[in-house]
């Protein structure tokens, strides 16, 4: 089996707040506007918007009721640390960056080299409006 993902669902704080910010996005990381896709599914209690790639879906979801009012934090057991996209330059990262900018993003660390995690590593980091981090990623040497 080749280690690929599929599709990877996060669920948010408050969706009023994350789907506008994530609808600006993802058209930004390469998804189409046009298949994006969305449902109610009140048997789950649930909220579901996906952006889909032929790559990979991302989605995010509701909370439930009883756990509307939960912070977000990324280092609980079962929580989603961060999730990264690569891109293909640094040139790629910083117009996401310009991108991050222009909305208003909660950019935690500007473009650089974070030469903790190897020598050619270069992103941005950002959080979502409820506080999920996000990260956009070029391993290669500069261009």
């Amino acid at each position: 089996m080749k280690p690929v993902i599929d599709h990877v669902q996060i669920t948010v704080a408050d969706m009023v707040a994350a789907v506008p910010f994530y609808d600006r996005l993802m058209p930004m990381l390469g998804f189409d506007p046009e298949r994006r896709g969305e449902a109610v599914l009140d048997e789950h209690e649930m909220h579901v918007v996906e952006y889909i790639h032929d790559d990979v879906i991302v989605a995010i979801s509701s909370p439930r009721a009883c756990f509307a009012e939960e912070a977000v934090h990324r280092r609980k057991p079962g929580a989603l640390h961060h999730l990264a996209f690569r891109a293909s330059s640094r040139a790629e990262v910083d117009r996401l960056h310009d991108g991050l900018v222009a909305m208003c993003a909660d950019v935690v660390e500007p473009p650089r080299l974070y030469p903790q995690h190897g020598a050619h590593y270069y992103a941005v980091f950002f959080k979502d409006p409820g506080g999920v981090k996000l990260e956009v990623v070029c391993e290669g040497p500069v261009e």
